[in-house]
């Protein structure tokens, strides 16, 4: 997971998969708690399916 997908594809990452934003990686305290979890979970299984993905080359994956 990865809030600059530009530096993680430089530092040679296979599977990128992005986050929201740099101090809030993972939720967006403009929202409500249950759309936070929502978010939380939709990303975390998004990267959780990357990890089972044989990729060949560098793989941004979709959120």
């Amino acid at each position: 997971m990865a809030n600059l997908v530009p530096v993680a594809k430089t530092a040679g990452a296979n599977k990128i998969v992005p986050t929201i934003s740099i101090p809030y990686p993972l939720g967006d305290p403009s929202t409500s708690r249950e759309e936070q979890w929502k978010l939380r979970y939709h990303r975390v299984g998004v990267a959780l399916e990357a990890l089972t993905q044989d990729v060949q080359e560098q793989t941004v994956f979709r959120v």
